[in-house]
């Protein structure tokens, strides 16, 4: 059965050059110095080709990152997914992928130094639209949502209204998590926390 699993996402934690080399340019250069210090002929730079060559590939940096982004984020999804429990049950599988996602994403370095340096990168995919890899976990779940379903494994209703509303409660617990973390709670009590509620919001 389908968890969080689509062709959509495999093959996106390879390397496939030229263009990706050019990505690992980037993605250096961000983690080294900022988006705002970024330029694209730093990334020509490390990436030992001409400015042009970037120039061919990206108009400009904001092109750029959303291809690192959907890289990057892609890669993310791909690595949890690799370690999911094969054997759980459909919704318990979905339900542990989306918060294995949201771990990885908060460890990842480049989410990381995007979120302290250039916290305004991820403000668009917050408040005025979705981004490419977002829409691309979106699908996944639908999908395992329609599967758990028709298994009798999740409740009735619109898969993609479910999927949304699942995608939105772990957006918190990606990027403000550690503002609730003290000595009274774990970030490991906040997880559990969270699978249990989008456990329970899709049971039957």
């Amino acid at each position: 059965m389908t968890s969080l699993r689509h062709n959509r996402f495999d093959g996106l934690s390879d390397r496939q050059e030229p263009r990706d080399a050019y990505l690992d340019a980037a993605r250096d250069c961000i983690l080294d110095v900022g988006w705002r210090r970024t330029t694209l002929t730093e990334v020509a730079r490390r990436a030992g080709v001409s400015r042009m060559t970037i120039y061919r590939t990206w108009a400009d940096m904001p092109q750029l990152l959303g291809d690192l982004m959907t890289r990057e984020w892609g890669g993310v999804v791909a690595d949890a997914l690799a370690e999911e429990d094969k054997d759980a049950p459909t919704a318990e599988r979905l339900v542990g992928d989306i918060v294995a996602v949201v771990q990885r994403l908060r460890e990842n370095e480049l989410f990381v130094r995007i979120v302290d340096l250039d916290a305004e990168l991820i403000l668009p995919y917050l408040f005025s639209r979705r981004g490419r890899s977002q829409d691309g976990i979106l699908e996944l779940t639908v999908a395992a949502l329609r599967d758990a379903q028709e298994a009798g494994a999740a409740r009735a209703g619109n898969p993609v209204a479910m999927a949304r509303a699942m995608l939105l409660a772990a957006h918190g617990f990606v990027l403000s998590a550690h503002t609730m973390v003290d000595d009274e709670v774990s970030l490991d009590e906040l997880d559990a926390e969270l699978r249990l509620a989008l456990t329970r919001s899709i049971q039957p």
